[in-house]
């Protein structure tokens, strides 16, 4: 992974793609650790964290996070997830963030060096060839550590850096929880 103390770094976070990534390798997100990493990286100029909201809840699980991220120095770009009934009479939720990010990450290729996106989304291989035409790398962070790999093939191959999600795990990732039955020990004063 080479990045440079000089360079312009911004972050683009494809919140649910982050979310299904890591779940999928047993990761659970720090991101006051992830955002420190990458200030330690380079001069972070912005750390992105994109999201769709179902609004008409009473109380969201991920609202907790948007709330505390807009609070601790990311740009949190959000919008209302859409619901509807499925042929089979489900209750269906759909939200894309994928042309706010496409759009903001564009722009961002101005006045960046170096831009790491956080999703194995193939739609953004045409994006990722778009700012590296703009003379910006861009590295994608993702996972082949699951089956299926949560990163499309074309964006790994589009980028100039792919990470690996499990890589970053020590650096940006929670400790795990013991799950197991086994006692806590007490502390011996």
């Amino acid at each position: 992974m080479a990045f440079y103390k000089d360079e312009r770094l911004a972050l683009f976070i494809d919140g649910a793609n982050l979310y299904s990534a890591a779940r999928a390798v047993g990761l659970e997100i720090d991101f006051r650790k992830l955002l420190k990493e990458f200030q330690s990286r380079g001069r972070l100029v912005r750390a992105s964290y994109y999201t769709a909201l179902v609004e008409s809840d009473e109380y969201s699980p991920i609202r907790p996070l948007v709330d505390w991220l807009a609070y601790n120095g990311f740009n949190v770009v959000k919008k209302p997830a859409r619901e509807f009934v499925d042929r089979e009479g489900r209750k269906r939720v759909r939200g894309n963030m994928d042309v706010e990010l496409a759009v903001d990450m564009l722009e961002a290729a101005a006045y960046c060096d170096h831009i790491v996106l956080f999703s194995g989304n193939g739609d953004f291989r045409r994006l990722v060839e778009a700012v590296k035409a703009r003379g910006v790398r861009v590295s994608v962070v993702s996972t082949m550590n699951a089956t299926p790999p949560m990163i499309s093939d074309d964006l790994r191959r589009e980028a100039d850096t792919f990470i690996e999600l499990t890589d970053l795990g020590d650096l940006v990732a929670r400790p795990r929880r013991d799950t197991s039955d086994a006692p806590a020990l007490e502390d011996e004063d």
